[in-house]
């Protein structure tokens, strides 16, 4: 915690219940949630799970048409956040479900922003301690296309949220 700054057990929450795919009932699986964004607390001492900020597995085909496009929309476009995505993609091999911890710093965030997102990002990766992907992202260009997800997934992705690339 070079920064100081704290995670709250909310976010601990979030995460633990994104990360742990035990057999469910459908009515719990349709209150997974698919996609969340955490940002720090007004006095700037915790992380912190954002209001109103996330796709819940159930919205999708229902509110939510395509979830990955859905899920960048929610970004602020001036300032950071971090997010968890559950990533659903199929590889020459197998299909895969695996959560993605981005890191989002648009280049027209303020500078503190930055600053203190960037080193407070430890240690929200070190309670996500089990996550395979990581990722920085620094504009709109980075994240847009699920194609530029496919790539962070790794190597033979064929095709990511049921839709081939």
């Amino acid at each position: 915690m070079a920064s100081g700054v704290g995670v709250k057990d909310e976010v601990i929450r979030v995460f633990n219940d994104m990360m742990v795919r035990k057999s469910s009932s459908q009515e719990e699986v349709k209150k997974r949630k698919k996609a969340v964004l955490f940002c720090l607390s007004e006095d700037m001492k915790n992380i912190i799970v954002e209001e109103g900020k996330q796709i819940l597995v159930g919205d999708i085909g229902d509110t939510v048409k395509d979830p990955y496009s859905a899920f960048v929309k929610l970004l602020p476009p001036s300032d950071c956040r971090y997010a968890l995505y559950d990533a659903t993609y199929e590889t020459t091999e197998s299909k895969k479900e695996d959560l993605v911890f981005i890191f989002w710093a648009p280049e027209g965030a303020p500078l503190k922003s930055k600053m203190i997102y960037a080193s407070s990002k430890d240690a929200l990766r070190n309670k996500f301690s089990s996550i395979k992907h990581k990722w920085e992202v620094n504009g709109m260009e980075d994240i847009k296309d699920i194609g530029c997800l496919a790539e962070k997934l790794g190597g033979n992705v064929v095709s990511v949220e049921g839709n081939p690339l």
